[in-house]
């Protein structure tokens, strides 16, 4: 072995030691603490002892919170100190539910809060068909074998990276009198609309945004879904000659149902709570047209003068109740599909 080596040997030595030093140090530090949590609550109890920071950060800005605005619920008045506040029972609820005809929002004593009701159940129902069906579409094309394959999924996956403001500011620069899509009909001899200020435009691009800005991440679960499926089941019925709608309809779709149903679950969640993108587009308006529930919660409680952050609570308690029932309803639809592939 030459000097050199030896020499360079030497310094790799020397300099893992120098490395390994501190990591000795803080090994070592540790290393009484966590006897002691072991001889003080067992082995099993160690996990709980780990979990406990996070379920102290949980609590406070989650568990807290929710018994905060829980009892704003039943408080009126404009004060936010509990103290300057006075219960009134159940009448926040009972002015939210108040309605002589729930399908006519004019009819209720809330009408905003039962007009934002309507329009988020449009837009849900709307909005969760067809990114659902478009995510699987796309994923099913990236499944493929192509040229630049991985250049596509990035194209798709980019909008996921942008802030839901920043995408919102982009469509409206776009779609504002001025935007660039006007200026494009302008160029062809068209006439130029008002995308943003009339009702039936105003919710198709506050719902073809949602799906353009949320695409990417969807489709990638399920691609990942797609993925996982074995190709010999593919290679099977192609050799029993079996029609392409007939393979995905017979394994595809039952092999990626538990993606798919991940999918489902997250989107209605995330279209329930529709807010960044909408605000920013079109601000609620025109009118009311595109005023969704969790707006309503924010300006009742903090953009409007005479807020009322019981009024608030209220409603935000009742969309969190419809949340946990679709949350519910996955769980069962997940639980009786494993029962049946197990049976």
């Amino acid at each position: 072995m030459s000097k050199m080596s030896v020499a360079s040997e030497t310094q790799s030595q020397a300099l893992s030691g120098v490395v390994a030093a501190p990591l000795h140090f803080l090994m070592g530090a540790l290393n009484a603490p966590m006897v002691f949590i072991q001889k003080r609550f067992g082995i099993g109890g160690m996990g709980a002892v780990f979990l406990a920071p996070n379920m102290l950060i949980f609590s406070i800005f989650v568990l807290v919170p929710v018994a905060i605005n829980f009892a704003y619920s039943f408080s009126g008045g404009m004060a936010i100190f509990f103290g300057e506040r006075h219960f009134v029972g159940f009448e926040q609820y009972q002015t939210l539910l108040t309605c002589a005809d729930y399908t006519q929002p004019a009819t209720c004593r809330e009408d905003a809060f039962w007009q934002s009701i309507h329009n988020t159940v449009f837009f849900v129902v709307v909005q969760v068909t067809v990114l659902v069906l478009v995510a699987l579409v796309t994923a099913l094309v990236l499944n493929r074998e192509m040229r630049s394959r991985g250049f596509w999924r990035a194209v798709f996956f980019f909008p996921v990276l942008l802030s839901p403001v920043v995408v919102g500011l982009i469509w409206k620069w776009i779609l504002q009198r001025d935007g660039l899509l006007n200026a494009i009909l302008v160029e062809y001899g068209l006439e130029r609309t008002l995308w943003l200020a009339e009702r039936n435009w105003a919710m198709f691009w506050a719902i073809f945004v949602s799906v353009w800005a949320h695409l990417g991440f969807y489709a990638l679960i399920l691609l990942a879904g797609l993925q996982a499926i074995p190709r010999d089941l593919y290679e099977a019925a192609m050799m029993d000659g079996t029609r392409a709608f007939r393979t995905f309809w017979r394994i595809t779709l039952p092999l990626l149902w538990p993606n798919l149903l991940v999918v489902i679950t997250l989107v209605l969640i995330r279209a329930v709570q529709i807010f960044d993108e909408a605000y920013v587009l079109t601000g609620g308006g025109p009118g009311t047209s595109t005023l969704f529930i969790t707006q309503y919660i924010y300006e009742t409680g903090f953009a409007h003068v005479l807020r009322n952050l019981g009024l608030a609570s209220a409603a935000s308690m009742l969309m969190g109740l419809v949340l946990v029932g679709l949350t519910l309803l996955q769980l069962m639809a997940s639980s009786r599909r494993n029962r049946e592939g197990r049976a």
